[in-house]
């Protein structure tokens, strides 16, 4: 009996360290090692500027990471300890937080294009194509612009726009169930549609500042964001990854097509809907706090996936890393092209989303289904 259940937890972990290969481990520690050196940088840069050795010193000074107090102030909103440093409360308080929300939109929106991907079997989906971001966005512009009083509500208030917006994509879709392709074709025209009132709300705002926010809202940005935005994000952003993590064999019975997940006692409508639910949650976390911000979902998987493989647990953990690398990346690039004007991350991502299609485009002859 003894040998017998050695035997059986050996096999066990085997099988759960089966899914780590060299590619991963290679994604996750070139991930790490940009999004540090984007964070020094990210934090030495400003009117208070500081040497990289000194921006290393205060990242990562211990009297301020292994203290609870100033976590509490931080993720729970109160009072900030008086001892802090000016160096240190510039650095925690001001500058880190635009860090931390990047790595938390780049994760929420890398995840929410992969699955969305493997949900539609198609390696050009992505929330802006299947139009759950224009629903989502819609009602956070509405939100800022017409019922201010709802701000903390926000994450759920985007929820329920891109889940409504997927809902009408899937009504669309279906005919006697739905398919990939139509889902994608649904999802452009419902997209254009929200896309187009978004535009619209702009002839009805009279306050200038309100519009230039907006509109820097739509081009996506992390620009002011400090820890209101980190404590509305992180809890969402929490609870969609671990779901993801949570369906990874669902999403792998789902690649093998409709016929094969059905003949594997899958009812492929009901998990399909369900986990493109934890997609939108994802979605809804990322733009309720940096707006529209193009490409990440649709490119970074297509990085992981080329280094990794198809494996859906590899996958989304690679996505969990360079998601945050990329956009964090992306934000030192559009704080520091133009300084002192800064431009907005999702322009960066743009930019660097097009060229990266085009090579893709030229690379393969066969681009779209997964």
């Amino acid at each position: 009996m003894a040998g017998s259940s050695a035997t059986h937890d050996t096999e066990s972990d085997r099988s759960s360290a089966a899914w780590i290969d060299p590619g991963l481990v290679s994604v996750i520690l070139g991930s790490l090692g940009v999004l540090l050196a984007a964070t020094l940088l990210q934090v030495s840069f400003g009117a208070y500027p500081l040497t990289l050795g000194e921006a290393w010193r205060t990242v990562f000074d211990p009297q301020v990471v292994f203290h609870l107090g100033v976590w509490r102030a931080f993720l729970l909103g109160g009072e900030i300890p008086d001892w802090l440093t000016t160096r240190q409360l510039i650095v925690w308080n001001i500058r880190l937080p635009r860090i931390l929300v990047g790595i938390l939109v780049g994760a929420n929106l890398a995840i929410s294009g992969a699955i969305f991907q493997i949900v539609t079997r198609n390696e050009l989906a992505s929330p802006y194509i299947l139009g759950i971001s224009d629903g989502a966005g819609l009602v956070v512009l509405l939100t800022l612009t017409a019922f201010s009083g709802l701000l903390p509500w926000l994450p759920v208030l985007a929820a329920m726009g891109g889940a409504g917006a997927f809902l009408i994509v899937y009504v669309i879709a279906w005919k006697n169930g739905t398919s990939p392709v139509r889902l994608v074709l649904a999802g452009v025209i419902v997209g254009s549609v929200f896309g187009s009132v978004q535009r619209a709300l702009f002839f009805f705002i009279d306050d200038l500042g309100i519009a230039m926010a907006a509109q820097t809202w739509l081009s996506g940005s992390l620009l002011g964001t400090d820890w209101e935005q980190v404590r509305i994000a992180l809890p969402f952003t929490i609870l969609a990854l671990v779901l993801a993590l949570a369906v990874t064999r669902q999403l792998d019975i789902l690649l093998l097509g409709e016929q094969t997940a059905k003949s594997l006692g899958m009812s492929v409508e009901r998990v399909r809907f369900l986990v493109a639910g934890i997609a939108i949650l994802a979605t809804a976390a990322a733009i309720a706090v940096a707006g529209l911000v193009s490409f990440v979902g649709l490119i970074v998987p297509h990085m992981v996936r080329n280094i990794v493989g198809g494996d859906t647990k590899r996958l989304l953990v690679g996505c969990l890393f360079v998601g945050p690398a990329l956009l964090v990346g992306a934000d030192v690039g559009a704080r520091l092209a133009l300084n002192p004007v800064q431009l907005p991350v999702g322009i960066i991502t743009g930019l660097l989303g097009g060229p990266y299609f085009l090579y893709l485009m030229r690379k393969r002859e066969h681009i779209g289904e997964i």
